[in-house]
């Protein structure tokens, strides 16, 4: 039923399928060298930084995310997301809307600076680094534009190059100044650095004729979907870094600097796959919103391909972490963050299936539906961490994550009612092979912290292991699903 559907496909479905592919090729290449620079650059500063660093980054991170969402009332979406092609009066208010939202962080950065707890807390470093992430808003917001026009023409391939240089400038330049000895103070220029080189590059791919506006009737207008997207971006804001930011006040610079590292490690499998498929998906859905069996199509093939990657890696990190520690004694000073690393790496294997569904409705419009499941996990989130924090130290809130991770059950329900698709059948293969691969790790698990050999063959036996079993299990899906991307 489904190539029967697929070859009758239209000409716009078929441009939107082919340029959507490209785009996932795109994003996954750029991200696996961006990954790869990144973890680089994690394993350079795990030996250089102590965990108190960490913990000074983590709280600069988490004042500027909350900053984050008064830099954008949700207008890009916005532009994104209108099926006709927006005005340049319309592109120029956003714009004219970003700088000024932008330079007004800017001054609010300097004030946060004057709260004592704060200058307590941060330092002059801490202050240095949350204003070199300031001055990075309003370079940002020079991309927001020319940005939302390459997603349009889901352009992905050109989108992912000022993304590289980004990341490239900013690891070299953070790698260089550690190893030099200027300490967590290395984030400052690199940061900076980044900002501008992205700037730079994306002007010569996408130029365009910079202006400004202001018409309220039209910023109403936007606002429609904006406001509910940027409310949904709020609730995140609460549930992560406002909470975070409040926990610091309740636990050491080492625990929570334990807490930031496992949480950084935590993210790759999640950066790698989600958040790649997620950037191609959204405008690629908004487009096919009104063809429900080819979105039905596009959101399983979604979460076939994000759990064949993100499923094994998840094991991987979740059984040879101690072992890594250990073997490597360098970063043993790390293994009091272990057990929190894995329950945060095992919670990412919830997000991996709900992010999809979340970013399809969306991109159909229903935000008041992600709105909602928002809220709950924000409620989740403020009720049931301190409870855990109490009962295990900071080790609770990772264990929390993993426990409140489950209710994202209900994105599946809930997506169900607008789009009819298959859930389960996307990824038990999936599953299966990564339960195996579970299963032979934790059989071995004392012999791989024996010294480097054990610890490879241990890593190799586990990869071979999820592909034979999923071979057995899940070829002809795999096939199956290559040859409706193929179509």
């Amino acid at each position: 039923m489904r190539n029967k559907t697929a070859t009758h496909a239209s000409p716009a479905e078929k441009s939107i399928h082919a340029k959507s592919i490209a785009g996932a090729a795109s994003y996954f290449f750029r991200t696996l060298l961006v990954q790869g620079i990144g973890l680089v650059s994690v394993l350079v500063l795990s030996y250089y930084f102590s965990p108190e660093d960490f913990g000074l980054y983590g709280l600069v991170i988490q004042v500027i995310g909350i900053l984050v969402f008064f830099s954008d009332i949700g207008l890009a979406a916005t532009l994104v997301q209108k099926e006709e092609e927006p005005t340049l009066e319309e592109y120029r208010l956003a714009f004219t809307i970003q700088q000024l939202l932008s330079w007004a962080i800017v001054l609010v950065i300097i004030g946060l600076y004057q709260v004592p707890i704060l200058q307590d807390r941060l330092g002059q470093v801490g202050f240095l680094i949350l204003l070199s992430l300031g001055f990075s808003f309003p370079l940002a917001a020079l991309k927001t534009i020319p940005s939302v026009m390459l997603e349009r023409r889901l352009a992905f391939s050109k989108l992912v190059i000022p993304q590289i240089v980004e990341q490239v400038v900013f690891h070299a330049a953070l790698i260089a100044l550690a190893i030099s000895d200027f300490g967590v103070l290395s984030y400052a220029p690199a940061i900076l650095a980044r900002s501008i080189s992205g700037v730079l590059v994306l002007a010569s791919i996408q130029w365009w004729p910079i202006g400004f506006s202001f018409h309220f009737s039209k910023l109403k207008s936007l606002l429609g979907f904006g406001v509910k997207f940027q409310l949904n971006d709020f609730l995140a804001r609460i549930k992560d870094q406002l909470f975070y930011l409040v926990l610091v006040f309740f636990l050491s610079p080492r625990e929570f600097g334990y807490i930031q590292w496992a949480k950084s490690w935590s993210m790759y499998p999640y950066n790698l796959t989600v958040q790649n498929i997620m950037a191609v998906t959204f405008p690629a859905f908004s487009r096919l919103q009104n063809d429900k069996k080819a979105l039905a199509k596009g959101i399983e093939s979604s979460l076939f391909f994000i759990t064949l990657v993100i499923f094994p890696i998840i094991v991987g990190m979740c059984v040879f972490i101690i072992p890594t520690l250990r073997v490597f004694t360098e970063y043993s000073k790390w293994l009091p963050a272990a057990s929190s690393l894995i329950f945060f790496t095992l919670s990412i294997g919830w997000s991996a299936l709900s992010s999809p569904l979340t970013n399809a409705l969306n991109a159909i419009g229903e935000i008041n539906k992600t709105l909602q499941l928002m809220i709950m996990w924000t409620v989740l989130v403020w009720v049931v961490t301190p409870l855990f924090v109490w009962w295990q130290g900071y080790q609770g809130v990772a264990l929390a994550a993993f426990v409140i991770s489950w209710s994202s059950a209900l994105s599946v329900t809930m997506l169900k009612r607008f789009v009819p698709f298959h859930f389960l059948e996307t990824f038990w293969r999936q599953l299966v092979a990564a339960g195996c691969m579970a299963l032979v790790g934790m059989v071995g698990w004392g012999w791989w912290s024996q010294g480097v050999g054990q610890l490879l063959f241990g890593m190799m036996l586990l990869a071979c292991t999820y592909m034979v079993v999923f071979w057995i299990v899940g070829n002809s899906k795999l096939r199956q699903e290559i040859s409706l991307l193929k179509e």
